[in-house]
């Protein structure tokens, strides 16, 4: 039987982890490594118990810092492991330092990468996603890309052999939870339909004190009640810097996956830095606006769906006020991108 090594280290790594882990263990032995990037209950374990993914076979706890000292201890550790286990074949996701680290790691041994989720790019170096989804994609032997305008992006850099369009594995997972979500949780903090939901994370946004400033006076002065789970990242800057919420805002902990899908279906829409966010939202039928001044999913702008707005408060506003979306967003996948991707990882290995 083939031996796998899954790297996962974020909350948004363990959903898509969740279907693709599910397939590969009917075929295959998967160990599955966390970094512990997010290592709290809240960021982590409730996550593990929701998807019904297994306990990890290793934790690095590498847990928090600099992005060269975390991605250092993740590298060392996973390396280990390599030298140990020397799988056949090593899966990462994403765009986080757990993501960077796996991929260098298993290169530099000359073990097969996958990636999942290859090919998005914000084309903004400033990003520290954006450096690790360009480095991880180019020492990958196989790309799934969950779009068509993803596989363009890698064509464009001179990335073609490997990659395979099978559609977002985020579908897959949002599929197999819809039954059992909660449309009326925002009850449980008191907030009455119509409300908004915010999230905020993006060093971008987080880190610049002048744009969290602008970030949180936008949430502060929008006329819905906004519901915001707040980022244990974002949470430390807004008391590095003494600010507080205003306004109609309800800062609440940081919710699990379903909790949190429950929250934005039943919201009127959804206020986000998150890429993840912006396509969960466009799928449970909810507008989504960006914080930021770009999206890696162009497919969600389709029929007004999704919107970049940066932190313009007038733009925001100008959106919420305006007509509703119209038809659907297309070019996400059909909830089957976990076969296909377990598929072209056994044709691979033989």
């Amino acid at each position: 039987m083939r031996e796998i090594l899954t790297v996962v280290g974020a909350r948004p790594q363990f959903v898509k982890a969740a279907p693709v882990s599910r397939a590969l263990r009917a075929v295959a032995h998967e160990t599955l490594l966390h970094t512990g990037q997010h290592y709290d209950d809240e960021m982590s374990a409730v996550f593990f118990d929701e998807l019904g993914i297994p306990e990890p076979d290793v934790n690095l706890a590498v847990g928090s810092g600099r992005h060269g000292a975390q991605t250092g201890r993740m590298l060392a550790g996973i390396e280990e492991v390599l030298v140990e286990r020397r799988p056949d074949l090593v899966v990462v996701y994403g765009d986080t330092n757990s993501t960077l680290a796996g991929a260098l790691a298993a290169a530099k041994m000359e073990i097969p990468v996958a990636h999942v989720e290859a090919g998005l790019r914000s084309y903004r170096r400033d990003m520290p996603e954006e450096i690790n989804r360009v480095l991880t994609d180019h020492v990958s032997a196989l790309l799934f890309c969950p779009t068509e305008h993803a596989r363009e992006c890698l064509a464009r850099e001179g990335i073609v052999d490997g990659v395979e369009v099978v559609g977002d594995v985020m579908v897959d997972a949002l599929d197999e939870v819809r039954a059992r979500l909660d449309r009326g949780i925002a009850a449980r903090f008191g907030i009455e339909e119509p409300y908004l939901v915010a999230t905020l994370h993006r060093a971008e946004n987080v880190d610049d004190p002048d744009r969290l400033r602008r970030a949180v006076q936008l949430l502060g002065s929008l006329p819905l009640p906004v519901v915001v789970p707040v980022h244990p990242r974002t949470r430390a800057a807004m008391e590095r810097h003494g600010f507080e919420w205003s306004g109609k805002v309800t800062a609440v902990e940081p919710l699990s996956y379903v909790e949190m899908l429950g929250l934005v279906a039943g919201a009127e829409a959804v206020l986000t830095d998150s890429g993840g966010l912006q396509k969960e939202a466009v799928l449970l039928g909810t507008r989504c606006l960006t914080l930021r001044t770009e999206t890696e999913w162009p497919e969600t702008l389709e029929g007004g769906w999704n919107t970049v707005v940066d932190l313009d408060g007038d733009r925001v506003r100008e959106v919420l006020d305006g007509p509703p979306p119209r038809g659907s967003v297309k070019g996400l996948g059909d909830g089957e991108a976990a076969g296909r991707i377990v598929e072209s990882i056994l044709d691979h290995l033989t």
